[in-house]
């Protein structure tokens, strides 16, 4: 391109393109895509080159600052065009310290500043970004930190956990509530002497905790959090910064960095690997994001009559099919892999993203590490703007190998539907929802048992594994599992919930999905009723520890019921060939009681038969099996993997709404 120069008494004063020779795109698809990765700041002691992608763009900007939120720019650096939409320029100063920000200017308009769509540091507030050496940012020994061991998708027990409803209640303990730090003390424990936080963790047997929204959001005002601000950060504003909200100091750029190495350290040194809940399906804000002040409208899908799609129910949906859309978020998920060594990311409303992106997301993780899980939700919360066939929707899942998705069969066959707290469902002894439990039981896969009619949301299998579906009852939205019960049996007494909730998580971890647990729900959490509780206070969202001391039975059920799974393969067996010839429903009479038998299995599996009975009636039940000597291991709402007694076969009596667990 062209350079046009404007000369004053014999100075060049500066220097910028021609706007009268910029290319015009008739259409978003024409908009070039870089092959190069997306580095908008390379930093060397002795310069530091500035990179950013705005193919509309007339002139772009680059401001610097000493400081990341306050005063104003020491100095500015015009950017030069380059090809494929790319602007540059270099510093050759030590720039370490400083902070930048662009401006780009689009139809003889000025965008406003951005620290660009890519930025790995921050200071306060993510407004402007911060120039670091990222090596400076390693913990001591992040060079030698691996991801524990994972031999199988199907061994996998996941935990969903919110930073500030993990540690912030003083009941943990813990000296960094609601920090990312909060998970790498050790020896905390609540006013009984019950172990908190990570070493709760490591007690109840989990292998993978499931963070919710970690990167940079832009509800939470990092210049006042004495102020109790609390959001679950669905509003993604910097995709590639760790919150700040969650450090000690979140106006040092690298503390935020060198705090979530930490978390991530110290959970792989205890066992446990780390999931990043992320949000690329919209963003906190349009027309002022940072996807928008780079590229006006590319980023997002339109309607035929030009206002923004809204899939998310946010305001806004992001145009995953467009190919640098496509680049940003497959090189956002490998930088958070290798940087940060992170072990899975779980999509929120995934159902917005095209298949194409999400299978191109999971070859490039393979090259980092095939063990990374994937998974999201196959669902939207309204209508996108891209056909059904082309979405990750949990009805594509056939489509998405090795991705996974999360059962609404199961869950709202389990506890009522989503649109209606006081409803129940099986565990509630509402009945007619049997055969939508057994088809989180099996695994969302084709099973010749299974009545697809009679399932409450998919009428079809859709998963290609066992380990494309995530099995739950509860998680951060909606209400809580024992908030649920309280709600649709107000006559509940204390035992009654307990019972119920054990009752739940049975069919969640004898399931043959992939299993997963919402953080205190194992010691009977509440959020007093409230069904979203993404801006509530502390009070409402943080869990209460002392809990884990009153339902000690409950925390013991939990981790037995772990404890039985994870030794027995039978449970997770991980192949649905398996799992159609080794596990079967008997027959029963009545409604709300489900028998199946896991039989013949022999994949390292000491047992030779399995019987799993459940059943949400309040009086007991029966069945009938082969006669023989059986070993119980769960009754009653106990559970121990090594026997609770021996039964004979024949007649066989299930408690009221309990589960029944013996082997041959």
């Amino acid at each position: 391109m062209k350079l046009k120069s404007i000369i004053l008494m014999g100075l060049v004063l500066f220097t910028v393109s021609c706007t009268s020779e910029k290319k015009v795109y008739k259409t978003f698809d024409e908009y070039p895509v870089p092959s190069a990765p997306i580095n908008e700041m390379v930093y060397t002691p002795s310069q530091t080159t500035f990179t950013l992608w705005a193919p509309t763009a007339e002139q772009v900007e680059l401001m610097l600052f000493d400081s990341g939120d306050e005063g104003s720019a020491y100095q500015s650096v015009t950017l030069e065009s380059k090809e494929d939409g790319l602007w540059s320029a270099s510093v050759n100063q030590n720039l370490k310290g400083k902070f930048y920000a662009f401006n780009v200017k689009v139809k003889e308009k000025w965008l406003g500043e951005t620290p660009g769509i890519m930025a790995k540091a921050v200071g306060l507030n993510g407004k402007r970004a911060a120039i670091i050496d990222l090596k400076d940012t390693d913990p001591k020994g992040w060079v030698n930190d691996h991801r524990p061991p994972l031999k199988s998708e199907a061994d996998i027990i996941l935990y969903e956990m919110h930073h500030r409803d993990f540690s912030m209640d003083s009941t943990s303990r813990i000296k960094h509530r609601g920090k990312f730090l909060a998970l790498t003390e050790k020896g905390t424990k609540n006013t009984a002497g019950d172990a908190t936080g990570i070493d709760h963790l490591k007690e109840l047997g989990i292998t993978h905790v499931h963070l919710l929204p970690s990167f940079d959001f832009a509800s939470i005002d990092e210049a006042s959090l004495n102020k109790n601000m609390y959001n679950w950060g669905y509003d993604p504003q910097n995709y590639n910064v760790p919150e700040g909200s969650y450090s000690t100091n979140p106006k040092e750029p690298a503390t935020r960095i060198i705090e979530f190495k930490k978390m991530v350290q110290s959970l792989h040194n205890a066992g446990i690997r780390v999931v990043m809940d992320v949000v690329y399906n919209h963003t906190s804000t349009s027309g002022k994001s940072n996807f928008d002040l780079v590229a006006p409208g590319y980023f997002y899908r339109q309607k035929k009559n030009g206002k923004l799609a809204n899939g998310s129910g946010c305001g806004n949906e992001t145009a995953s099919e467009r190919g640098m859309m496509r680049k940003f978020m497959i090189e956002s998920v490998v930088y958070w892999a290798t940087e940060y060594h992170v072990d899975g990311f779980r999509f929120d409303l995934m159902g917005i993203h095209d298949i194409e992106t999400m299978n191109q997301i999971r070859a490039a993780l393979d090259k980092v590490d095939p063990s990374i899980y994937v998974y999201g939700e196959g669902w939207a919360a309204q209508e996108p703007q891209l056909p059904k066939s082309k979405l990750a929707m949990k009805e594509n899942i056939l489509k998405m190998p090795r991705i996974a998705a999360f059962s609404d069969e199961l869950r709202d066959g389990l506890r009522g539907p989503f649109n209606d707290d006081h409803k129940g469902g099986f565990m509630t002894g509402v009945p007619g929802k049997e055969m939508s439990v057994k088809f989180g039981l099996v695994g969302a896969i084709k099973h010749p048992q299974i009545i697809n009619d009679s399932v409450n949301y998919s009428k079809a299998p859709w998963a290609l594994q066992p380990t494309q579906m995530i099995s739950y009852v509860s998680c951060h939205d909606d209400m809580c599992l024992a908030d649920r019960i309280k709600s649709s049996v107000p006559d509940a007494s204390p035992l009654m919930i307990a019972n119920i909730d054990k009752l739940a998580i049975t069919a969640v971890l004898t399931s043959q999905g992939v299993p997963f647990i919402f953080a205190g729900d194992e010691i009977l959490r509440d959020k007093q009723l409230v069904h979203n509780s993404f801006e509530s206070p502390d009070a409402v969202n943080a869990i209460n520890w002392n809990n884990k001391t009153l339902y000690k039975d409950v925390f013991a059920y939990y981790k037995g019921m772990i404890a039985l799974r994870k030794a027995h393969p039978a449970f997770h067996m991980g192949d649905a060939e398996m799992v159609r010839k080794h596990m079967e429903f008997l027959p029963v009479v009545g409604k709300n009681l489900i028998v199946f038998r896991l039989k013949g299995f022999a994949k390292g599996d000491s047992w030779e038969e399995i019987i799993v009975a459940l059943n949400s009636d309040r009086a007991p039940r029966k069945f009938t099996i082969e006669p023989g000597k059986y070993t119980v291991v769960c009754k009653n709402g106990l559970v121990n993997q090594y026997g609770l007694g021996t039964m004979f076969g024949g007649e066989v009596y299930v408690p009221g709404q309990s589960a029944l667990i013996f082997h041959k």
